[in-house]
Protein backbone atom coordinates (compact mmCIF):
# COMPACT_ATOMS: atom_id res chain seq x y z
CA UNK A 1 0.00 0.00 0.00
CA UNK A 2 1.41 3.91 -0.71
CA UNK A 3 1.92 5.95 1.97
CA UNK A 4 3.01 9.52 1.21
CA UNK A 5 6.03 10.17 2.35
CA UNK A 6 7.02 6.54 3.19
CA UNK A 7 10.58 6.75 2.62
CA UNK A 8 10.63 9.49 5.76
CA UNK A 9 8.34 7.52 7.46
CA UNK A 10 9.07 4.02 6.89
CA UNK A 11 11.43 3.35 10.16
CA UNK A 12 8.87 4.23 12.37
CA UNK A 13 5.81 2.76 11.02
CA UNK A 14 7.51 -0.68 10.58
CA UNK A 15 8.84 -0.15 14.23
CA UNK A 16 5.62 -0.23 14.99
CA UNK A 17 4.23 -3.09 12.63
CA UNK A 18 7.12 -5.22 14.58
CA UNK A 19 6.34 -4.19 18.39
CA UNK A 20 2.71 -5.43 17.51
CA UNK A 21 3.17 -8.27 15.46
CA UNK A 22 1.64 -6.95 12.47
CA UNK A 23 2.88 -8.30 8.77
CA UNK A 24 1.40 -4.75 6.95
CA UNK A 25 -1.05 -2.41 6.89
CA UNK A 26 -2.93 -4.72 4.72
CA UNK A 27 -3.53 -7.41 7.10
CA UNK A 28 -4.71 -4.98 9.77
CA UNK A 29 -7.26 -3.58 7.03
CA UNK A 30 -8.44 -6.84 6.84
CA UNK A 31 -8.64 -7.67 10.43
CA UNK A 32 -10.10 -4.22 11.22
CA UNK A 33 -12.78 -5.27 8.97
CA UNK A 34 -13.22 -8.56 10.06
CA UNK A 35 -14.25 -7.50 13.39
CA UNK A 36 -16.44 -4.46 12.40
CA UNK A 37 -14.69 -1.65 12.15
CA UNK A 38 -13.63 0.30 8.80
CA UNK A 39 -11.75 2.75 9.67
CA UNK A 40 -11.40 4.41 6.12
CA UNK A 41 -15.32 5.03 5.97
CA UNK A 42 -15.15 6.51 10.07
CA UNK A 43 -12.22 9.10 8.70
CA UNK A 44 -13.77 10.02 5.16
CA UNK A 45 -16.97 10.07 6.78
CA UNK A 46 -16.00 13.07 9.36
CA UNK A 47 -13.40 14.51 6.31
CA UNK A 48 -13.94 13.40 2.84
CA UNK A 49 -10.69 14.77 1.78
CA UNK A 50 -8.32 13.37 4.22
CA UNK A 51 -5.49 11.55 3.02
CA UNK A 52 -5.03 7.80 2.95
CA UNK A 53 -2.22 8.17 5.81
CA UNK A 54 -4.77 9.41 8.00
CA UNK A 55 -6.59 6.20 7.39
CA UNK A 56 -4.10 3.53 7.54
CA UNK A 57 -2.54 5.56 10.80
CA UNK A 58 -5.93 4.86 12.25
CA UNK A 59 -6.27 1.64 10.94
CA UNK A 60 -2.97 0.53 12.68
CA UNK A 61 -3.97 1.64 15.99
CA UNK A 62 -6.94 0.12 15.87
CA UNK A 63 -5.74 -2.59 14.56
CA UNK A 64 -3.95 -3.11 18.12
CA UNK A 65 -7.01 -2.34 20.08
CA UNK A 66 -9.25 -4.89 18.96
CA UNK A 67 -5.65 -7.72 18.85
CA UNK A 68 -5.02 -6.65 22.75
CA UNK A 69 -8.96 -6.56 23.54
CA UNK A 70 -8.93 -2.80 25.16
CA UNK A 71 -12.32 -2.43 26.21
CA UNK A 72 -11.89 1.12 27.73
CA UNK A 73 -12.04 3.93 24.63
CA UNK A 74 -9.87 5.97 26.55
CA UNK A 75 -7.24 3.30 26.14
CA UNK A 76 -7.99 3.04 22.67
CA UNK A 77 -7.25 6.61 22.28
CA UNK A 78 -3.60 6.08 23.74
CA UNK A 79 -2.98 3.30 21.20
CA UNK A 80 -4.25 5.21 18.49
CA UNK A 81 -1.62 8.20 19.20
CA UNK A 82 0.84 5.62 19.13
CA UNK A 83 -0.60 4.98 15.47
CA UNK A 84 -0.73 8.78 14.46
CA UNK A 85 2.90 9.34 16.15
CA UNK A 86 4.27 6.74 14.09
CA UNK A 87 3.68 8.46 10.85
CA UNK A 88 5.07 11.55 12.05
CA UNK A 89 8.00 12.66 9.90
CA UNK A 90 11.45 12.17 12.55
CA UNK A 91 12.39 15.57 12.76
CA UNK A 92 9.55 17.04 11.65
CA UNK A 93 7.67 20.16 13.63
CA UNK A 94 5.06 17.55 14.55
CA UNK A 95 7.67 14.35 15.60
CA UNK A 96 9.45 17.50 18.09
CA UNK A 97 6.14 18.10 19.56
CA UNK A 98 4.58 14.63 19.61
CA UNK A 99 1.10 15.36 17.83
CA UNK A 100 0.36 11.37 17.45
CA UNK A 101 0.41 11.33 21.50
CA UNK A 102 -1.45 14.48 21.75
CA UNK A 103 -4.07 14.22 19.81
CA UNK A 104 -4.52 10.33 21.71
CA UNK A 105 -4.27 11.97 24.73
CA UNK A 106 -6.77 14.76 24.04
CA UNK A 107 -9.33 11.95 22.77
CA UNK A 108 -9.04 10.12 25.73
CA UNK A 109 -9.55 13.40 27.92
CA UNK A 110 -12.64 14.05 25.66
CA UNK A 111 -14.20 10.34 26.79
CA UNK A 112 -13.02 11.24 30.74
CA UNK A 113 -16.04 11.96 32.56
CA UNK A 114 -14.64 14.61 34.51
CA UNK A 115 -14.32 16.38 30.93
CA UNK A 116 -18.44 17.94 30.86
CA UNK A 117 -17.62 20.84 28.01
CA UNK A 118 -15.70 20.71 25.21
CA UNK A 119 -15.29 23.95 22.39
CA UNK A 120 -13.88 24.49 19.15
CA UNK A 121 -12.55 27.89 19.58
CA UNK A 122 -12.20 29.38 15.94
CA UNK A 123 -11.53 32.66 14.28
CA UNK A 124 -15.04 32.00 12.42
CA UNK A 125 -17.35 29.44 12.43
CA UNK A 126 -15.24 27.43 9.76
CA UNK A 127 -16.42 23.70 8.09
CA UNK A 128 -13.37 21.79 9.84
CA UNK A 129 -14.97 22.64 13.45
CA UNK A 130 -18.36 21.36 12.32
CA UNK A 131 -16.43 18.35 11.08
CA UNK A 132 -14.67 17.29 13.91
CA UNK A 133 -17.61 17.99 16.20
CA UNK A 134 -20.00 16.01 14.15
CA UNK A 135 -17.48 13.03 14.52
CA UNK A 136 -17.95 13.77 18.19
CA UNK A 137 -21.11 14.15 18.90
CA UNK A 138 -22.19 10.90 17.16
CA UNK A 139 -19.72 8.97 19.00
CA UNK A 140 -18.50 10.22 22.18
CA UNK A 141 -21.71 10.03 24.54
CA UNK A 142 -21.99 5.76 23.43
CA UNK A 143 -19.23 5.34 26.14
CA UNK A 144 -19.88 8.13 28.52
CA UNK A 145 -21.95 8.48 31.53
CA UNK A 146 -22.83 11.92 31.15
CA UNK A 147 -22.99 13.10 27.89
CA UNK A 148 -19.96 15.66 26.53
CA UNK A 149 -21.58 18.93 25.38
CA UNK A 150 -20.14 19.65 22.30
CA UNK A 151 -19.84 23.78 21.48
CA UNK A 152 -18.38 25.73 18.76
CA UNK A 153 -17.77 29.59 19.48
CA UNK A 154 -16.61 31.73 16.76
CA UNK A 155 -16.39 35.45 15.22
CA UNK A 156 -19.30 36.42 13.56
CA UNK A 157 -23.23 35.36 14.13
CA UNK A 158 -24.16 35.40 10.73
CA UNK A 159 -21.01 32.81 10.24
CA UNK A 160 -22.35 30.61 13.41
CA UNK A 161 -26.01 30.42 12.08
CA UNK A 162 -25.55 29.49 8.49
CA UNK A 163 -22.62 26.69 9.57
CA UNK A 164 -25.81 26.13 12.61
CA UNK A 165 -28.10 25.47 9.69
CA UNK A 166 -26.06 23.67 7.23
CA UNK A 167 -25.34 20.64 9.75
CA UNK A 168 -28.32 20.74 11.81
CA UNK A 169 -26.76 22.31 14.67
CA UNK A 170 -28.42 24.74 17.28
CA UNK A 171 -27.70 28.35 17.09
CA UNK A 172 -27.30 30.13 19.85
CA UNK A 173 -27.76 33.93 19.59
CA UNK A 174 -26.31 35.98 22.27
CA UNK A 175 -26.17 39.11 23.45
CA UNK A 176 -23.39 40.83 25.56
CA UNK A 177 -23.83 44.32 28.03
CA UNK A 178 -20.26 45.97 27.47
CA UNK A 179 -21.31 47.57 30.32
CA UNK A 180 -22.24 45.13 33.21
CA UNK A 181 -20.07 41.96 31.29
CA UNK A 182 -23.62 39.78 31.21
CA UNK A 183 -24.29 37.42 28.43
CA UNK A 184 -28.18 37.31 27.14
CA UNK A 185 -29.17 34.34 25.60
CA UNK A 186 -31.89 35.87 23.33
CA UNK A 187 -32.98 32.35 21.46
CA UNK A 188 -31.83 29.27 20.84
CA UNK A 189 -32.80 28.16 17.25
CA UNK A 190 -32.17 23.87 16.69
CA UNK A 191 -31.66 22.60 13.17
CA UNK A 192 -31.85 19.07 14.08
CA UNK A 193 -33.60 16.75 16.67
CA UNK A 194 -30.53 14.29 16.45
CA UNK A 195 -27.21 14.00 18.22
CA UNK A 196 -25.99 16.99 15.76
CA UNK A 197 -28.73 19.21 17.16
CA UNK A 198 -27.19 18.71 20.58
CA UNK A 199 -23.93 20.71 19.92
CA UNK A 200 -24.51 24.32 20.13
CA UNK A 201 -22.75 27.09 17.96
CA UNK A 202 -22.21 30.54 19.23
CA UNK A 203 -21.19 33.76 17.23
CA UNK A 204 -19.74 36.87 18.93
CA UNK A 205 -18.95 40.52 17.72
CA UNK A 206 -15.83 40.60 20.03
CA UNK A 207 -13.22 39.00 22.81
CA UNK A 208 -15.27 40.16 25.33
CA UNK A 209 -18.21 38.14 24.40
CA UNK A 210 -16.26 35.38 23.53
CA UNK A 211 -14.68 34.94 26.65
CA UNK A 212 -18.39 35.65 28.77
CA UNK A 213 -19.05 32.68 26.13
CA UNK A 214 -16.98 30.46 27.51
CA UNK A 215 -17.55 31.32 31.37
CA UNK A 216 -21.47 30.30 30.89
CA UNK A 217 -20.71 27.00 29.24
CA UNK A 218 -18.21 26.07 32.02
CA UNK A 219 -16.02 24.83 29.28
CA UNK A 220 -12.97 22.63 30.23
CA UNK A 221 -11.04 21.57 26.92
CA UNK A 222 -10.83 24.01 23.88
CA UNK A 223 -8.51 23.39 20.67
CA UNK A 224 -8.37 26.41 18.44
CA UNK A 225 -8.43 27.36 15.21
CA UNK A 226 -5.29 29.19 13.43
CA UNK A 227 -5.12 30.41 10.38
CA UNK A 228 -8.42 33.34 10.34
CA UNK A 229 -8.44 36.39 13.08
CA UNK A 230 -5.90 35.10 15.45
CA UNK A 231 -5.21 38.65 17.04
CA UNK A 232 -8.66 39.59 17.10
CA UNK A 233 -10.47 36.57 18.36
CA UNK A 234 -9.85 32.57 19.21
CA UNK A 235 -5.82 33.42 20.97
CA UNK A 236 -7.08 36.47 22.87
CA UNK A 237 -10.49 34.59 24.08
CA UNK A 238 -8.23 31.39 24.96
CA UNK A 239 -6.08 33.43 26.69
CA UNK A 240 -8.13 35.73 28.70
CA UNK A 241 -10.15 32.92 29.67
CA UNK A 242 -7.68 30.83 30.89
CA UNK A 243 -6.51 33.61 33.37
CA UNK A 244 -10.20 33.98 34.54
CA UNK A 245 -9.58 30.00 35.51
CA UNK A 246 -6.19 30.64 36.84
CA UNK A 247 -8.26 33.05 39.16
CA UNK A 248 -11.51 31.05 40.02
CA UNK A 249 -9.70 27.62 40.25
CA UNK A 250 -11.13 26.27 37.74
CA UNK A 251 -9.83 23.57 35.54
CA UNK A 252 -9.13 24.44 31.96
CA UNK A 253 -6.91 22.75 29.18
CA UNK A 254 -6.32 24.67 26.03
CA UNK A 255 -4.75 23.32 23.06
CA UNK A 256 -3.57 25.39 20.28
CA UNK A 257 -4.12 23.49 16.85
CA UNK A 258 -1.17 25.26 15.30
CA UNK A 259 0.00 27.64 12.86
CA UNK A 260 -1.87 28.04 10.15
CA UNK A 261 -1.23 29.02 6.14
CA UNK A 262 -1.61 32.65 5.67
CA UNK A 263 -4.24 31.61 3.08
CA UNK A 264 -7.03 33.74 3.82
CA UNK A 265 -7.14 38.16 3.01
CA UNK A 266 -8.37 38.50 6.73
CA UNK A 267 -6.42 41.69 8.04
CA UNK A 268 -4.69 39.88 10.16
CA UNK A 269 -2.86 37.27 8.17
CA UNK A 270 -2.55 40.45 5.68
CA UNK A 271 -1.01 42.49 8.11
CA UNK A 272 1.72 39.76 8.95
CA UNK A 273 2.50 39.32 5.60
CA UNK A 274 4.79 35.62 4.84
CA UNK A 275 4.98 35.40 9.14
CA UNK A 276 1.31 34.55 9.29
CA UNK A 277 2.22 30.78 9.99
CA UNK A 278 5.03 32.48 12.71
CA UNK A 279 2.29 34.47 14.12
CA UNK A 280 -0.81 32.47 15.25
CA UNK A 281 1.87 29.51 15.92
CA UNK A 282 3.49 31.83 18.49
CA UNK A 283 0.38 32.98 19.97
CA UNK A 284 -1.06 29.54 20.27
CA UNK A 285 2.26 28.98 22.43
CA UNK A 286 1.14 32.06 25.02
CA UNK A 287 -2.01 29.98 26.36
CA UNK A 288 -1.48 26.78 24.64
CA UNK A 289 -0.81 23.72 27.77
CA UNK A 290 0.12 21.50 24.46
CA UNK A 291 0.36 22.71 20.53
CA UNK A 292 -0.33 20.82 17.43
CA UNK A 293 0.84 21.64 14.02
CA UNK A 294 -0.59 23.13 10.89
CA UNK A 295 -4.14 23.87 10.22
CA UNK A 296 -7.17 23.21 11.91
CA UNK A 297 -9.33 22.03 8.42
CA UNK A 298 -6.63 21.74 5.60
CA UNK A 299 -4.92 17.79 4.91
CA UNK A 300 -2.28 19.25 2.71
CA UNK A 301 -0.49 21.55 5.47
CA UNK A 302 -0.75 19.23 8.37
CA UNK A 303 0.84 16.80 5.82
CA UNK A 304 3.63 19.39 5.19
CA UNK A 305 4.32 20.12 8.74
CA UNK A 306 4.95 16.00 8.95
CA UNK A 307 2.04 14.19 10.19
CA UNK A 308 -1.02 12.69 8.65
CA UNK A 309 -3.27 14.58 6.13
CA UNK A 310 -6.25 15.24 7.80
CA UNK A 311 -7.34 19.08 9.58
CA UNK A 312 -6.58 18.99 13.34
CA UNK A 313 -10.06 19.56 14.08
CA UNK A 314 -11.43 16.70 12.24
CA UNK A 315 -8.80 14.45 13.53
CA UNK A 316 -10.10 15.03 17.02
CA UNK A 317 -13.51 13.50 15.90
CA UNK A 318 -11.90 10.72 14.39
CA UNK A 319 -9.85 9.92 17.18
CA UNK A 320 -12.60 9.51 19.67
CA UNK A 321 -14.90 7.93 16.85
CA UNK A 322 -12.61 5.30 15.97
CA UNK A 323 -12.17 4.96 19.59
CA UNK A 324 -15.48 4.27 20.06
CA UNK A 325 -16.10 1.98 17.64
CA UNK A 326 -12.93 -0.17 18.38
CA UNK A 327 -14.23 -0.42 21.62
CA UNK A 328 -17.67 -1.35 20.95
CA UNK A 329 -16.49 -4.12 18.86
CA UNK A 330 -14.28 -5.75 21.41
CA UNK A 331 -17.38 -5.46 24.04
CA UNK A 332 -19.05 -7.20 21.62
CA UNK A 333 -16.79 -9.69 20.22
CA UNK A 334 -17.59 -9.01 16.96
Amino acid sequence: MKIVNYGQRSNSIEEFLKKHHIKSILEAKEFCLSHGVDCEKIVRGIQPIAFDDAVDSYTLGACVAIKDNIKDAKEVCLILGEALQAFCIPGSVADTREIGFGHGRLGAMLLDEETKCFCFLAGHESFAAAEGAIGIAKTANRVRSTPLKVILNGLGKDAAYIIARINGFTFVDTEYNQKTRELKIRKEIPFSSDEKGQVKIYGAFDVNEGVAIMQHEKVDVSITGNSTNPVRFQHPVAGTYKKWCNEHGKKYFSVASGGGTGRTLHPDNVGAGPASYGLTDTMGRMHCDVQFAGSSSVPAHVEMMGFIGMGNNPIVGATVAVAVACSQAVKENK
